[in-house]
Protein backbone atom coordinates (compact mmCIF):
# COMPACT_ATOMS: atom_id res chain seq x y z
CA UNK A 1 0.00 0.00 0.00
CA UNK A 2 3.24 2.51 0.87
CA UNK A 3 6.32 2.42 -0.30
CA UNK A 4 7.61 2.77 3.46
CA UNK A 5 7.32 -0.39 5.63
CA UNK A 6 6.44 1.80 8.49
CA UNK A 7 3.32 3.05 7.37
CA UNK A 8 2.13 0.17 5.42
CA UNK A 9 2.17 -1.61 9.61
CA UNK A 10 -0.27 0.76 10.00
CA UNK A 11 -2.85 -0.23 7.86
CA UNK A 12 -2.57 -3.87 9.56
CA UNK A 13 -4.28 -5.03 12.82
CA UNK A 14 -4.63 -8.81 13.73
CA UNK A 15 -7.95 -9.90 14.54
CA UNK A 16 -7.31 -10.11 18.60
CA UNK A 17 -6.71 -6.52 18.90
CA UNK A 18 -11.09 -5.51 18.52
CA UNK A 19 -11.38 -7.94 21.11
CA UNK A 20 -8.57 -7.01 23.70
CA UNK A 21 -9.96 -3.23 22.99
CA UNK A 22 -13.43 -3.53 22.77
CA UNK A 23 -14.90 -6.73 25.13
CA UNK A 24 -13.62 -4.77 27.99
CA UNK A 25 -15.12 -0.98 27.17
CA UNK A 26 -18.37 -2.99 26.36
CA UNK A 27 -18.56 -5.08 29.68
CA UNK A 28 -18.05 -1.66 31.55
CA UNK A 29 -20.60 0.33 29.34
CA UNK A 30 -23.17 -2.59 30.33
CA UNK A 31 -22.11 -2.25 34.22
CA UNK A 32 -22.63 0.95 34.08
CA UNK A 33 -25.89 0.94 31.60
CA UNK A 34 -27.26 -1.42 34.63
CA UNK A 35 -26.81 0.59 37.21
CA UNK A 36 -28.05 3.87 35.78
CA UNK A 37 -31.70 2.02 34.32
CA UNK A 38 -31.78 -1.39 35.48
CA UNK A 39 -31.39 -4.68 34.02
CA UNK A 40 -34.33 -4.85 31.82
CA UNK A 41 -33.76 -1.47 30.50
CA UNK A 42 -29.97 -2.25 30.03
CA UNK A 43 -31.38 -5.42 27.59
CA UNK A 44 -33.58 -3.07 25.47
CA UNK A 45 -30.82 -0.15 25.37
CA UNK A 46 -28.61 -2.61 24.08
CA UNK A 47 -30.74 -4.50 21.84
CA UNK A 48 -31.69 -1.13 19.98
CA UNK A 49 -27.56 -0.30 19.95
CA UNK A 50 -27.50 -3.59 17.98
CA UNK A 51 -30.03 -2.45 16.02
CA UNK A 52 -28.55 0.92 15.14
CA UNK A 53 -25.27 -1.17 14.27
CA UNK A 54 -26.58 -2.90 11.74
CA UNK A 55 -28.05 -0.47 9.69
CA UNK A 56 -24.84 1.50 10.16
CA UNK A 57 -22.48 -1.33 9.05
CA UNK A 58 -25.22 -1.98 5.94
CA UNK A 59 -24.72 2.15 5.08
CA UNK A 60 -20.96 2.35 5.41
CA UNK A 61 -20.25 -0.44 3.59
CA UNK A 62 -22.89 0.10 0.59
CA UNK A 63 -22.57 4.16 0.71
CA UNK A 64 -19.09 5.03 2.19
CA UNK A 65 -17.16 2.36 1.50
CA UNK A 66 -18.40 2.06 -1.92
CA UNK A 67 -18.07 5.63 -2.98
CA UNK A 68 -15.15 5.67 -5.66
CA UNK A 69 -13.99 9.14 -6.52
CA UNK A 70 -11.84 8.76 -9.49
CA UNK A 71 -8.50 10.45 -8.97
CA UNK A 72 -6.81 12.76 -6.23
CA UNK A 73 -6.69 12.61 -2.18
CA UNK A 74 -10.29 11.10 -2.24
CA UNK A 75 -9.72 7.78 -4.56
CA UNK A 76 -6.23 7.31 -2.74
CA UNK A 77 -8.25 7.36 0.65
CA UNK A 78 -11.15 5.64 -0.53
CA UNK A 79 -8.78 2.76 -1.83
CA UNK A 80 -6.90 2.80 1.65
CA UNK A 81 -10.01 2.60 4.21
CA UNK A 82 -11.81 -0.16 1.73
CA UNK A 83 -10.89 -0.65 -1.80
CA UNK A 84 -7.93 -2.97 -0.36
CA UNK A 85 -10.00 -4.81 0.91
CA UNK A 86 -11.01 -5.63 -2.47
CA UNK A 87 -8.31 -5.94 -3.77
CA UNK A 88 -6.55 -8.07 -1.24
CA UNK A 89 -9.72 -9.93 0.59
CA UNK A 90 -7.62 -12.71 1.84
CA UNK A 91 -5.11 -10.12 3.83
CA UNK A 92 -5.97 -11.38 7.15
CA UNK A 93 -4.74 -8.37 8.58
CA UNK A 94 -6.66 -5.98 6.58
CA UNK A 95 -9.94 -6.13 7.50
CA UNK A 96 -10.55 -4.65 11.22
CA UNK A 97 -12.66 -1.23 10.51
CA UNK A 98 -12.27 0.95 13.71
CA UNK A 99 -15.32 2.63 14.69
CA UNK A 100 -16.18 4.45 18.17
CA UNK A 101 -19.58 5.78 19.47
CA UNK A 102 -20.16 7.12 22.90
CA UNK A 103 -23.21 8.35 24.99
CA UNK A 104 -23.42 9.88 28.50
CA UNK A 105 -26.46 8.98 29.32
CA UNK A 106 -27.11 5.66 27.92
CA UNK A 107 -24.18 3.06 28.01
CA UNK A 108 -26.14 0.24 27.47
CA UNK A 109 -26.91 1.42 23.70
CA UNK A 110 -23.28 1.96 23.39
CA UNK A 111 -22.14 -1.42 24.53
CA UNK A 112 -25.05 -3.07 22.51
CA UNK A 113 -23.39 -0.95 18.98
CA UNK A 114 -19.50 -1.76 19.79
CA UNK A 115 -20.98 -5.81 20.76
CA UNK A 116 -22.68 -4.60 17.29
CA UNK A 117 -19.42 -4.13 15.82
CA UNK A 118 -17.03 -6.37 17.06
CA UNK A 119 -19.41 -9.49 16.43
CA UNK A 120 -19.63 -7.48 12.31
CA UNK A 121 -15.71 -7.19 12.83
CA UNK A 122 -15.11 -10.93 14.08
CA UNK A 123 -17.87 -12.85 11.42
CA UNK A 124 -16.37 -10.88 8.58
CA UNK A 125 -12.84 -12.40 9.82
CA UNK A 126 -14.37 -15.51 10.18
CA UNK A 127 -15.70 -15.51 6.87
CA UNK A 128 -12.57 -14.50 5.13
CA UNK A 129 -10.06 -16.86 6.73
CA UNK A 130 -12.18 -20.07 7.84
CA UNK A 131 -14.33 -22.42 6.76
CA UNK A 132 -17.83 -21.88 8.54
CA UNK A 133 -19.16 -25.06 10.15
CA UNK A 134 -22.81 -23.96 10.82
CA UNK A 135 -25.50 -22.91 7.76
CA UNK A 136 -25.57 -19.47 8.86
CA UNK A 137 -22.04 -19.27 9.07
CA UNK A 138 -21.68 -20.68 5.71
CA UNK A 139 -24.52 -18.52 4.17
CA UNK A 140 -23.03 -15.52 5.74
CA UNK A 141 -19.90 -16.90 3.91
CA UNK A 142 -21.59 -16.89 0.67
CA UNK A 143 -22.99 -14.08 0.68
CA UNK A 144 -19.47 -11.82 1.40
CA UNK A 145 -18.25 -14.03 -1.29
CA UNK A 146 -20.66 -13.22 -3.75
CA UNK A 147 -20.22 -9.40 -2.69
CA UNK A 148 -16.25 -9.69 -3.36
CA UNK A 149 -16.44 -12.17 -6.12
CA UNK A 150 -19.75 -12.06 -8.29
CA UNK A 151 -21.41 -8.34 -7.91
CA UNK A 152 -19.89 -5.90 -5.18
CA UNK A 153 -22.89 -3.32 -5.67
CA UNK A 154 -25.01 -6.55 -3.90
CA UNK A 155 -24.55 -7.93 -0.38
CA UNK A 156 -23.35 -5.12 1.83
CA UNK A 157 -24.70 -6.93 4.76
CA UNK A 158 -21.52 -8.96 6.44
CA UNK A 159 -23.05 -9.41 9.65
CA UNK A 160 -26.86 -8.74 9.09
CA UNK A 161 -27.55 -10.10 5.26
CA UNK A 162 -31.71 -8.86 6.40
CA UNK A 163 -30.59 -5.47 5.81
CA UNK A 164 -29.85 -6.23 1.91
CA UNK A 165 -33.50 -8.06 1.70
CA UNK A 166 -35.01 -5.06 3.25
CA UNK A 167 -33.14 -2.36 0.61
CA UNK A 168 -33.26 -4.39 -2.60
CA UNK A 169 -29.48 -5.60 -2.45
CA UNK A 170 -29.45 -9.08 -1.81
CA UNK A 171 -26.84 -10.81 -4.03
CA UNK A 172 -28.17 -12.78 -6.50
CA UNK A 173 -28.64 -17.01 -5.65
CA UNK A 174 -26.79 -17.93 -9.42
CA UNK A 175 -23.54 -20.32 -8.23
Amino acid sequence: MFNSALLDRFTRVHPAVPVLIYAPVIAVLLLTGEQRVGLANCFGLMLGGYAVWTLTEYWLHRVVFHFEPQKGLGARLHWMLHGVHHDHPNDPLRLVFWAVLGSDYAPAFSAGFLAGYLAYDMIHYHVHHHRPRTRVGRTLRELHMRHHFQDDEAGFGVSAPYWDRVFGTRPDGRR
